[in-house]
């Protein structure tokens, strides 16, 4: 297996909402994505599924050694290796990689944020810069498309906070800011306890609203000369849009399930939305 194959079948496998998204892109582009996406899945899957935080931060420093080996051409893993090998009109900087990891290790020190501007910097960290990096891989030619692609970044994390919060809460951790549990009256314990309420409903209502103003905020910066070329990106948005719309549906019905779409319907939104252009 060579390293785009390696990075397609870790974003096969993970039934991800972006996989549909990198169908439509020409091979360069779409070489890219999935090796973007594959290094964001190692990074995470390194917190995820590491219950011994020592060597999670090993891993996690590993992965650091290896995007300055992608630097200096000398990468050692698959997914290094496929970034390393793209082409070279299409600029990763490596800092912003290592944002990504940085954002990855919060998770190792950190499992509560008292305010939303604490879990700004997280979610800048682990979605809006894979956003900006995104929309380098696609292209643009006006500038403003870094705020668009900013903002759906934020708009993709909070719908993912929303959609799993009870997974989250699993593995104890809570995204939601304490100090807005303790606005609508919800205990942290209700959460860790998967315990629904009317708060609750309420709380996850503020949730929704603030997603939303993400998403619209992130369309209204986008420049029509760049719509088309940021395609993938509305995909992604409508398929996670949709999701956050099937969680409204459901009254935010999250702490005992995922809610999510089949892989049918993902498909349908994505070559309705490559086609709308």
């Amino acid at each position: 297996m060579n390293p785009d194959q390696y990075c397609q079948e870790k974003c096969a496998k993970s039934g991800s909402s972006f996989y549909y998204s990198f169908l439509f892109l020409p091979l360069p582009r779409r070489r890219a994505i999935m090796a973007l996406y594959a290094f964001c899945r190692e990074v995470d899957d390194v917190v995820d599924e590491c219950n011994d935080v020592s060597i999670a931060s090993t891993k996690l420093a590993w992965w650091r050694q290896e995007i300055e080996r992608v630097a200096e051409g000398q990468p050692q893993h698959p997914v290094g290796q496929a970034l390393a090998g793209l082409d070279k009109s299409i600029n990763l900087p490596k800092e912003q990689l290592l944002e990504i990891i940085d954002g990855m290790e919060m998770d190792l020190t950190q499992s509560r944020y008292l305010d939303f501007k604490g879990l700004s910097l997280y979610c800048y960290r682990v979605a809006s810069v894979v956003g900006l990096l995104a929309a380098e891989i696609f292209g643009y030619t006006d500038r403003q498309t870094q705020k668009y692609a900013h903002d759906l970044g934020m708009a993709f994390q909070l719908t993912n906070i929303i959609r799993d919060i009870g997974e989250d809460a699993r593995r104890g951790r809570i995204y939601i800011p304490m100090d807005e549990l303790k606005q609508f009256n919800v205990p942290a314990a209700d959460i860790l306890n998967g315990k629904y309420s009317d708060n609750f409903t309420a709380l996850m209502q503020f949730q929704y609203e603030r997603a939303e103003k993400y998403y619209e905020q992130a369309f209204a910066q986008l420049p029509a000369v760049d719509r088309k070329s940021q395609r993938p990106g509305l995909i992604m948005a409508a398929i996670y849009r949709t999701v956050l719309d099937e969680i409204k549906r459901e009254n935010f019905q999250v702490l005992h399930q995922r809610i999510s779409l089949p892989p049918t319907r993902k498909l349908w939104l994505a070559a309705k939305t490559w086609i709308k252009g």
